[in-house]
């Protein structure tokens, strides 16, 4: 039996108890995310074999009327959480909120208020600059994942140059496009075929996709009384139908998005 959880009148109608419910843990509690950890906790869990670390990056940017600025954020680090399950040997370090987003008065985007956008070139320095503190304590595969399509430039160019500068180390970096690239196509195609919508049903942005992942991971984040077909205008920020949106393709996209990079890690560490 398919678990729907739609979004109608304002109101979440939850026929599943996934963990965007009421009553679920915080996203960040203990380990594996170092935030949540003490500096001895993470020196014992390092000596015990956690030598990988994941390096989140989200953003803060609109999301249309309905749904808050920290969307990726939140998503990244639940995911990143998951990932961390999967592998089995990883924590996860505190997600970068702070990403490239365009032109700060790009129209449509960037003027709206509370957008927050990085220089690539300052993004790449934090992210080295994270790499490099966190190679010191240990770890020898550190992971890097974006939710944004505007994180992802950079993530390759910084793993590409340490690893090039840390080549007899042993320490690499590893840049996990496909949990972004590939993962997103493969539940564009999941919904296609499941449910018969229309790629502009879909939508690129804050639409039935992105809806259904805050709404699984923190459903406090949509605002109901909100949701539109397309945001309700054309300068709402919206592309797509996040009235369709349902906790249970949330579930769908993460699981997809992590199964993505897990793939990929294996693929490029032979771990």
């Amino acid at each position: 039996m398919r678990v729907r959880t739609w979004i109608t009148a304002g109101a979440l109608l939850l026929s599943a108890a996934p963990l965007g419910a009421q009553g679920r843990r915080p996203l960040v509690q203990g380990p594996p995310f170092l935030e949540a950890m003490t500096w001895t906790e993470i020196r014992d869990a390092i000596a015990g074999g956690k030598k990988a670390v994941i390096i989140p990056t989200g953003g803060t940017e609109q999301n249309g009327p309905h749904m808050v600025l920290g969307k990726h954020n939140y998503i990244v680090t639940f995911a990143a959480g998951q990932l961390a399950q999967r592998l089995g040997n990883a924590l996860v370090a505190p997600t970068v909120q702070y990403v490239p987003e365009g032109d700060w008065a790009r129209p449509g985007f960037g003027d709206k208020p509370g957008v927050i956008s990085l220089p690539s070139p300052a993004y790449e320095r934090l992210l080295d600059a994270a790499v490099r503190s966190l190679k010191v304590h240990g770890f020898t595969d550190i992971l890097l994942i974006g939710d944004s399509g505007g994180n992802q430039q950079g993530l390759v160019a910084v793993a590409d140059a340490l690893n090039a500068e840390w080549a007899a180390s042993g320490v690499r970096v590893f840049a996990l496009v496909d949990y972004y690239q590939k993962g997103r196509v493969q539940l564009r195609d999941y919904l296609l075929k499941t449910y018969g919508w229309d790629a502009q049903t879909v939508g690129t942005h804050a639409g039935t996709t992105d809806t259904s992942q805050l709404l699984y991971v923190h459903p406090e984040g949509i605002r109901t009384d909100r949701l539109a077909p397309g945001g309700g205008g054309p300068d709402s920020g919206v592309n797509g139908d996040p009235t369709k949106a349902s906790a249970a393709i949330g579930k769908v996209a993460i699981d997809l998005k992590v199964e993505a990079a897990v793939a990929q890690y294996r693929a490029l560490s032979g771990k």
